[in-house]
């Protein structure tokens, strides 16, 4: 493992951008995660992030994924003159086809991207400091060989990180193409189902309900034991396989590491407490698995997969969805966060709908040919999820494709050449 990459700026970087009056900010720059996990979770204790920047699940990541891709961490601390952190930013550089671009640290995983911020962040250092010193933390990265890159790519970052401004929703950023959904919850879930769903709809779902326990005793578990819950992580897997190539969807269990990952974060002993797995099982089916994460009072629901049996026509899935938000209601959550995508059923259930930005830069010549292209395939994507006959046009293309790869795969004669 290399050493830790330090580099220590003073008041002069961030004078020298204009910023009269700003305080003492020290920069250091790691590399390797071991040097900086003690202040890392020191300080995630109290700073402005989401679950996706905690050091739990950023190291967990990169051991199982990141590693294997040749990712290099490139971890920013921003010190004021007492020592003390006023934001950490977990970014890393990973290869781009001929170059290298960038990015959040684990940012394909993570539904939200961003850096932490201490609470007096905004009063200490706030938006327009931070952007001055922000061309020196490009230039201390490139300092480093080991860190170089060509282009900045940064995706699916929310515009408010706690309850601050995120900084980086002040560069030249552009939408996303999905947006995010959540919903506040109420202190009981009768009180939430009420409020949120008609009384007919009330009454299909019961009437699904009951047909689902005609198929046998409808019952809510939640594994424990290591073993147990690896078993249904592994039946969520097989699952979520069969809707992804149904959708015509590249399937992310099928890349390297990825179901490792999941594993060690839901039975890792530094993550374990963060992660929530649970299944429906009607008599002896597994008819719905959700493996979610709890972090300050927010429920993160992440993988959510459902049988595709006889279960499957009376709505296990929905089901499901309603015994997790009372489970939220009942572990203290006051928010059930759907995280990023446009699927109806979010529509329906949530009462936020917020975009998160993306950001791309060229820091180098060779990353101008891909600049162009990624913006590009940006704004495409979102032109055709929010136009909807072009997005529903696509769902089905997709998922047409899907089907005829899968046929293609089966057919007897498709292994033999001509």
């Amino acid at each position: 493992m290399k050493a830790a990459f330090r580099a220590d700026i003073g008041i002069n970087a961030v004078a020298r951008a204009g910023s009269s009056g700003a305080p003492d900010v020290r920069l250091s720059i790691y590399e390797d995660l071991s040097t900086v996990a003690h202040e890392w979770c020191a300080f995630e204790h109290r700073a402005d992030c989401t679950a996706f920047q905690l050091f739990g699940w950023l190291s967990t990541w990169h051991i199982h994924v990141g590693a294997r891709k040749a990712v290099r961490p490139a971890i920013v601390i921003g010190r004021n003159s007492k020592g003390e952190i006023l934001f950490l930013l977990p970014l890393s550089v990973e290869p781009a086809g001929f170059a290298c671009r960038l990015t959040w640290l684990g940012s394909e995983s993570n539904d939200y991207n961003g850096p932490l911020l201490a609470p007096e962040f905004s009063q200490e250092l706030g938006l327009s400091r931070f952007l001055s010193l922000w061309p020196e933390i490009i230039k201390r990265i490139q300092c480093n060989p080991y860190l170089r890159f060509d282009l900045i790519h940064f995706v699916r970052m929310p515009a408010v990180v706690g309850v601050q401004q995120n900084p980086f929703c002040y560069l030249s950023v552009t939408t996303h193409p999905s947006g995010v959904y959540f919903t506040r919850l109420s202190e009981d879930w009768e009180t939430l189902y009420a409020t949120k769903r008609s009384s007919s709809t009330r009454q299909r779902d019961r009437t699904k309900r009951n047909r689902l326990s005609d198929l046998g005793e409808i019952k809510i578990v939640t594994p424990t034991a290591d073993g147990e819950i690896t078993d249904c992580f592994d039946t969520l897997i097989a699952q979520k396989t069969h809707s992804f190539a149904a959708m015509g969807i590249a399937n992310i269990f099928d890349r390297p590491g990825y179901p490792e990952f999941f594993r060690s974060l839901a039975t890792g002993p530094a993550t374990r407490h963060l992660v929530h797995v649970s299944r429906l099982d009607v008599g002896a089916v597994p008819a719905a698995v959700n493996l979610g994460l709890i972090f300050r009072g927010r429920y993160y629901h992440l993988l959510a997969s459902y049988d595709h049996g006889e279960v499957s026509r009376f709505g296990p899935g929905a089901v499901h969805l309603h015994e997790l938000m009372r489970y939220a209601i009942g572990v203290g959550c006051t928010v059930f966060d759907f995280t990023v995508g446009d699927e109806p059923y979010k529509r329906d259930w949530s009462d936020t709908e917020t975009d998160l930005f993306d950001y791309v830069g060229t820091a180098r010549w060779r990353g101008a040919f891909l600049t162009l292209p990624l913006l590009g395939m940006i704004r495409m994507k979102r032109f055709i999820k929010q136009t909807p006959r072009l997005w529903i046009t696509f769902r089905k293309a997709r998922a047409l494709i899907g089907r005829l790869r899968r046929i293609e795969r089966k057919s007897p004669n498709a292994g033999e050449q001509s």
